[in-house]
């Protein structure tokens, strides 16, 4: 740790011994700027120290804006030789919105640091701090891990101003509140937490401010590296804080009671509170016809069901309890294991570990050559397995139809903590049959009901039992029905009451 930055450093009127003491911070840094000016006009003091960072800084407008105006202070000696001090007039040459003074040296370094120009005037102990950040950045595009068929196409980009942006762009509300923080004792990562004042739980936001603001860590590179710092419970395959790249999710969650923590340098937002009912809900749930979103939530709750019981039901199935298959396709299924060496267990985690390492290669390989993993996967693995006798034909299908159920969770998170929990299950029902299945999924259900998302029980509204607000977890009302907010008790009505549409009337009269 630098101890040097800890320490608060008074600036002093003496421009040497400043300039002095910012270059020793800095070090022998090649993109660390560093120019002195005479402005010549004034007969006491002349000398302009001017620090910036290569790179961190729009260098038109530092040219056009500062440089530009100082070196031709000469052709307009009247206005500098006002009876007006030389800071001040120093300011007032400056053609830029942002300005701001610091005496406090490490507060100084930090807005150097931060891509702001740093101008010191020999003779006073005032720092001129002008706001010249700028760096390139990539443009807004659309999502990559959170795809919709209808709904806004933008995401969030590593840009903190960007994001803010982009949100603000959403709600248009002097109640939409940002509270900054800088994390990191080396990476000074800024850190804003974002909720609607009114709206969001006071004692959530509290917390989280207070969860932050204990972090002594000597980076914060994503905000992955805060997710487990915030979390009520680290030792859990369930997460209990969501992060998304969509501005209109993030939007919606603050809507409905939510705070959302947005961390520079990552497109993914932090939100908070959340349920397990959260993590299988889409943004597109809400911009389709409320009938067609609730069958596909319905899909959804299918599918990620049947990734984390599919295995392991076959393999208790056909190892403890034939008696449950019909008779012809049970003489099916034991054709095909005829000439397989291994128990089903066995099998079954052979292939889920092959297509485990055959899904990271994909995620890892570059994207040219991507798509050849799976053709070598499905294809060549696949049917080579079966042909060797290695595998059955059934089992490949039930690992498939396991992984292609598994994408359909729209949150990553949770669908990498059912393929965590698939495994335990396999296990289980190797073991003990049904019977460890039954067993390992009611430990999983009083785990779940034992979580909490900064105090939200996980399991709501469905244990403990909130009936009002069941009209968007398992199922999707239309929008004139749901009138309360999930995640708020200090602003609960979200809307007036609307009756339903219907046709209009024909005039009898």
């Amino acid at each position: 740790m630098n101890t040097s930055l800890q320490a608060p450093f008074p600036l002093t009127t003496s421009l040497q011994d400043n300039v002095k003491w910012l270059q020793d911070q800095l070090g022998k840094s090649s993109d660390v700027c560093y120019r002195q000016l005479e402005i010549g006009v004034y007969p006491e003091t002349n000398s302009v120290a001017l620090f910036y960072i290569d790179g961190l800084v729009q260098t038109e407008i530092l040219n056009e804006h500062i440089t530009k105006p100082l070196l031709t202070a000469h052709e307009n000696a009247s206005y500098w030789q006002q009876d007006i001090c030389f800071h001040d007039l120093l300011c007032q040459a400056i053609t830029l919105s942002e300005l701001n003074l610091s005496t406090e040296g490490t507060a100084v370094l930090a807005a150097l640091l931060g891509g702001n120009t740093i101008l010191i005037a020999d003779g006073y102990d005032e720092v001129i701090i002008a706001g010249t950040a700028g760096w390139d950045k990539r443009a807004i595009d659309e999502p990559q891990t959170q795809t919709v068929v209808r709904g806004p196409k933008e995401s969030f980009t590593e840009d903190l101003r960007t994001n803010i942006s982009l949100i603000r762009r959403k709600i248009k509300s002097p109640q939409l509140q940002f509270i900054s923080l800088k994390i990191g004792r080396y990476t000074q990562t800024e850190v804003v937490i974002t909720y609607l004042e009114g709206v969001a739980e006071e004692r959530v936001i509290e917390e989280a401010t207070k969860r932050l603001e204990r972090i002594d860590t000597d980076s914060i590179l994503e905000s992955g590296y805060l997710e487990e710092y915030l979390e009520d419970v680290t030792y859990s395959p369930f997460p209990t804080i969501m992060n998304s790249e969509r501005p209109d999710a993030v939007a919606a969650g603050i809507l409905e009671g939510q705070i959302a923590i947005i961390v520079d340098g990552t497109p993914f937002v932090l939100q908070a509170p959340v349920t397990f009912f959260s993590f299988l809900q889409s943004s597109e749930d809400y911009y389709q016809r409320f009938d067609i979103a609730t069958f596909i939530r319905g899909i959804r709750y299918m599918s990620f069901f049947v990734s984390m019981l599919l295995p392991s039901l076959y393999i208790a199935i056909t190892t403890f309890h034939q008696e449950m298959l019909p008779t012809t396709l049970l003489i099916s299924l034991a054709a095909q294991r005829e000439g397989v060496p291994f128990p089903a267990i066995i099998e079954a985690f052979l292939m889920e570990i092959t297509f485990e390492v055959l899904r990271e290669a994909g995620v890892r390989m570059p994207r040219v050559i991507g798509s050849a993993i799976s053709i070598v996967g499905a294809l060549v693995l696949g049917q080579a397995s079966v042909q060797a006798g290695l595998v059955s034909a059934a089992m490949v299908i039930i690992v498939s139809f396991t992984a292609i159920s598994n994408f359909v969770t729209p949150a990553l998170n949770m669908a990498v903590a059912a393929r965590l929990i698939r495994f335990g299950l396999m296990l289980l029902a190797g073991t003990f049959g049904l019977f460890g299945i039954l067993t390992g999924c009611m430990a999983i259900l009083i785990h779940l009901a034992s979580l909490r998302s900064f105090g939200i029980p996980y399991l709501t509204p469905v244990a403990p039992l909130v009936v009002s607000n069941l009209k968007d977890a398992l199922i999707r009302v239309p929008h004139w029905l749901g009138s309360l907010r999930p995640f708020s008790r200090r602003n609960l009505i979200r809307q007036a009451p609307y009756d339903k549409p219907s046709p209009p009337r024909k005039d009898r009269s």
